[in-house]
């Protein structure tokens, strides 16, 4: 399936003609909520009101838990063969695979992002999670232990029963099919509270899997404000476990809520200010440059493992910034409906505030700012958008709040350092461990360096690559728990010992 070229205008009426879900999804039906708890969707692209989104109350947080309750304890989905799982699964996948530039246009309303980029990057991300983990729901298999011949010991995996699942808006398909499609996977139920800037393309996500025959409670969708769903989940005694992607304010506040109820497993991936380390032996210059910029610049910067802080050796200081300078006026924002555009706005007018606080406190910190580091009020239909300049600073001091905060936009940080050890200390000087880059062709320094990155990734001379198959999480007030990869299983499974004497 190929990227379907149009045109502003064509890609403006084709996302005019769509029909945007007007209800939250409950056991299995659609659930229009309360008229006076329903809400604007203002798309960033342009500020206009684009639908108005039912959000659910109290109310409906309970008829959705007691849904994902009964469909765990007495319907089929955790009683099925994993195989009629999988098999499930994947008609999801495939009317996910049919309705992609549907999916992937109300995206790009929701929260901005090039309509290029939601199509070839997101739904790409969002289609092959799900079968990846469709796939691995009939693979895993429970254990025997050699305990003697008079002795049976199974050690068996079975599901936690309902998961609650709370998603941020900068990949709002991919980062909550990490979580739902393990879940599921393996026989949970789920609750899922979508970002308030991106609900309906997880409500529309849900109306596709109970056309593809998964049964009524076994995915619920619940659009609604984190102080009344998000909190209400995690206080809930009937959810058994939480998996929350957020800032780490938030992530503190879920252990909190899980402490006062019922212990409930709270699975946090938080924030992240993670360190790029360019050293002199980089085996191809050029492109640590141009992947610098990309990595800050891309989703406007929204992105938790986005290289926010550029660690340079002073050997190679002066080619690097001069090359990431000229590569960030090529990151011009544009209308997301431009397929060629290669930075959209900022998701909100609100976070569009929020970096330029950030930005005001690194000039007052004595960074140097050496481009942007300001608004940008876009002529015509796009006027009311929240779009911003590619930000660079230099001579930013390790301990200033531009290089302990993430600030979620596209603003970079440049340091010096003048050899390795210090480049360490840079990397490490900071509450969050998520990811790490790191530029070399000294295959020692690789694995010395790398080992000493406090990081739960590590990516050498690459950035953001992936797959599947490898985990995803980080250190320290990143979060703990993993996504992706066959560890993620492992946060919806209980193990259980059955000993027999025979």
């Amino acid at each position: 399936m190929n990227f379907p070229t149009k045109s502003v205008a064509e890609w403006t009426a084709y996302a005019e003609s769509l029909t945007w879900p007007e209800a939250m999804v409950i056991d299995g039906k659609h659930r229009a909520g309360k008229d006076e708890a329903r809400v604007d969707l203002v798309t960033p692209r342009d500020g206009s009101v684009v639908t108005t989104v039912p959000y659910a109350t109290e109310d409906e947080l309970e008829l959705a838990v007691a849904a994902a309750r009964k469909a765990f304890d007495e319907g089929p989905w955790p009683r099925m063969a994993p195989k009629q799982r999988k098999e499930l699964m994947l008609a999801w996948v495939a009317l996910m695979e049919e309705h992609r530039t549907e999916l992937a246009t109300m995206l790009s309303v929701e929260m901005g992002k090039p309509i290029a980029d939601a199509w070839g990057i997101e739904l790409r991300a969002l289609i092959n999670s799900y079968r990846w983990y469709a796939e691995m729901a009939d693979k895993e298999l429970d254990e025997v232990s050699p305990v003697g011949d008079d002795d049976l010991a199974l050690i068996t995996r079975e599901p936690v029963g309902v998961v609650a699942v709370v998603t941020p808006w900068n990949f709002p398909l991919t980062l909550s099919a990490w979580k739902i499609a393990p879940a599921l996977a393996v026989g949970c139920t789920v609750v899922h509270k979508p970002a308030d800037l991106t609900p309906l393309t997880a409500v529309r996500i849900a109306e596709l899997a109970l056309e593809a025959g998964i049964p009524a409670g076994v995915l619920n969708v619940l659009p609604g404000r984190g102080s009344v769903i998000g909190k209400g989940l995690g206080l809930h005694k009937a959810v058994d476990s939480l998996a929350f992607t957020g800032s780490t304010e938030v992530g503190r506040a879920y252990m909190e809520y899980a402490a006062q109820s019922n212990l409930k497993r709270v699975w946090l991936e938080l924030g992240g200010k993670s360190p790029n380390i360019i050293l002199p032996d980089a085996p191809d210059l050029q492109t640590a440059i141009d992947t610098a910029a990309w990595g800050i610049f891309f989703n406007t910067g929204q992105m938790c493992t986005a290289p926010s802080r550029l660690i340079v050796h002073q050997d190679v200081a002066d080619e690097v910034i001069a090359g990431v300078l000229a590569a960030a006026k090529k990151y011009a924002p544009g209308d997301p409906f431009d397929d060629s555009t290669t930075m959209g706005p900022l998701a909100s007018m609100s976070r569009r505030a929020e970096v330029q606080a950030h930005v005001d406190r690194a000039l007052a910190d004595g960074s140097t700012l050496e481009i942007g580091g300001g608004a940008i009020d876009l002529e015509g239909v796009l006027a009311g958008g929240a779009y911003y300049q590619p930000t660079v600073f230099t001579n930013v001091a390790p301990d200033s709040s531009l290089a302990q905060n993430e600030v979620f936009g596209p603003v970079l940080s440049v340091t010096t350092v003048k050899d390795e050890d210090e480049a360490i200390r840079v990397a490490n000087n900071t509450d969050y461990g998520l990811a790490a880059g790191l530029w070399t062709a000294n295959v020692s320094t690789v694995h010395r360096l790398a080992r000493r990155i406090r990081a739960g990734t590590v990516w050498v001379n690459c950035y953001e690559e992936g797959d599947l198959t490898v985990p995803f999480g980080g250190f320290k007030m990143s979060g703990n728990g993993r996504d992706k990869s066959r560890h993620a299983l492992e946060k919806y499974t209980e193990l259980k010992t059955t000993y027999i004497k025979l």
